[in-house]
């Protein structure tokens, strides 16, 4: 007997019904495939700009290498991929270009990740960090020299009992082989005391083993903060692979941060440590141990590793659910960390007075002094502006206070104010800005750091003399210019 007509209808309905969800996923599938591949096309050439850098980094020393002559250029520092790129490499000009052609691919293929990130497996994302940053920590040290700083003032405290905070390099030893790979031989110690003391503890295992301790810890140290940020862009709803990828594929994160070996990435772990702990704090902490009294002392220690990490003090405060155990943290560690201080060095500051008077002639104070007719950056310009910066500082805090929605935006506005207004602003501080914009709800603080990192890459790359010249702007010629890079040079001076 044949089923009844309205039974056969109902069936044919319920199976077209259970076929329209897998022909909706096979549609989405295919609408994605496009960003997939884009999104894995531009982060295979991130990966491979990187390694074309650090392979020509590590083949024979040049401006990408921390010393200029193969004399100072030893296999240790080179690194295990110093065999890995053929022949002979570029020289000269053709390798300035090719650099900034790199640097340009790896800032575009950076963009469309972030356009993509969102619609991509996360593990395109991960994957590529992990690669990116496997390949620069076996390369050497990317042009700066701040690492073998960071070991000169160790052992100029340990092994020749010269206090870095008091006594210039210049007067220490120059037998040191630290101090004939450092630079900053007219310039007290301006890094914090707490970092200092870890250079102290980096002395027993010897120059080649420190520089290979400290790269191996800032490879840890920026997954550290990569790590907050997937947890915070999960708290706040936002697509976290978009989010890591914003920070952890930044060029300049990469190259001239990760690669130049640099201590902001340890002040920024620290600061947004304490930020998550105020905002989405861990369920399993002990009762004894208030999440805000803990936040206190990660804000402590990131001060007690570089000073500018004041800034996100205001914001701390405003945003703190309980405001007197986060004041407890913080006066009960600054006691401890002011005692150290004081047995360890004394009352002094180092080099960040002599420091805080660097002016870049590319930096934007010294730009914004030439628009406006000053000549550059001068003194009375730079406590304008720095003044500006604070108020901006304080006026997010009180804005995160008074909407909490906005916390990762005023962060924004407040990191963003402090970098914009140093007249020494070195590119790899826009990490300290770079969490808070990709957490931020609104894109307009993406953008502004995107329009950042392309100013800060062509500020910082080797061919910004002759970008200059063919402009005919000359930021160097001036009087004040000049004036800028002979101070530079007289700190820097061997």
């Amino acid at each position: 007997m044949s089923a009844p007509a309205g039974t056969l209808a109902s069936s044919a309905l319920a199976a077209r019904t259970r076929a329209r969800p897998r022909e909706d996923e096979r549609a989405e599938r295919r609408s994605d495939l496009g960003p997939t591949l884009l999104c894995a096309v531009s982060a295979t050439a991130i990966v491979g700009a990187c390694l074309v850098i650090v392979a020509l980094a590590a083949h024979a020393a040049s401006f990408l290498s921390p010393t200029a002559t193969a004399q100072r250029y030893p296999s240790w520092m080179s690194g295990p991929l110093s065999g890995l790129w053929p022949g002979a490499a570029p020289s000269g000009h053709e390798l300035q270009w090719l650099v900034c052609g790199l640097l340009g691919l790896t800032f575009a293929a950076w963009v469309l990740v972030v356009l993509t990130a969102s619609r991509v497996r996360p593990a395109w994302i991960i994957g590529a960090v992990v690669l990116a940053e496997l390949i620069l920590l076996l390369g050497p040290p990317m042009q700066y020299t701040d690492v073998f700083n960071y070991i000169n003032y160790g052992r100029m405290g340990v092994l020749h009992h010269l206090d870095p905070y008091t006594t210039l390099p210049i007067h220490g030893p120059h037998s040191d082989p630290a101090f004939a790979i450092s630079n900053w031989h007219h310039l007290r110690s301006p890094y914090g005391p707490l970092f200092t003391l870890f250079t102290y503890a980096l002395v027993p295992l010897g120059v080649p083993a420190s520089m290979w301790t400290v790269k191996v810890l800032m490879v840890v140290l920026t997954s550290g903060v990569l790590a907050l940020v997937w947890r915070l862009a999960r708290h706040f709803g936002r697509p976290p692979a978009l989010a890591v990828a914003f920070v952890g594929l930044n060029p300049i994160v990469l190259i001239w941060g990760l690669g130049g070996v640099h201590i902001d990435v340890l002040m920024t772990l620290c600061a947004l440590g304490a930020v998550s702990l105020l905002l989405a704090p861990p369920q399993r902490l002990p009762s004894w141990t208030p999440p805000e009294a803990l936040a206190g002392v990660l804000l402590v220690a990131a001060v007690g590793v570089k000073a500018s990490a004041v800034l996100f003090l205001p914001l701390a405060i405003a945003i703190a659910p309980r405001r007197r155990p986060l004041l407890i943290g913080l006066v009960g560690a600054g006691v401890v960390l002011g005692a150290a201080t004081l047995a360890a060095f004394g009352p002094h500051l180092g080099g960040l007075r002599a420091q805080s008077k660097l002016v870049s002639p590319e930096g934007l104070p010294n730009l914004f002094g030439l628009i406006v007719g000053q000549g550059g950056d001068t003194t009375k310009l730079e406590d304008l502006i720095t003044l500006a910066a604070g108020v901006v500082v304080l006026l997010a805090a009180v804005r995160a206070w008074r909407s909490p929605r906005t916390v990762m935006a005023c962060g924004c506005a407040a990191t963003c104010a402090v970098i914009f207004s140093l007249g020494w602003s070195a590119p790899w501080y826009v990490i300290w800005a770079l969490p808070f914009a990709a957490l931020a709800p609104a894109r307009r603080w993406r953008v502004l750091l995107i329009v950042y990192t392309i100013y800060a890459l062509v500020a910082s790359c080797p061919t910004v003399f002759q970008i200059e010249h063919a402009l005919h702007f000359l930021p160097r010629n001036g009087t004040l210019g000049a004036a800028h890079v002979r101070y530079f040079d007289a700190l820097a001076a061997q």
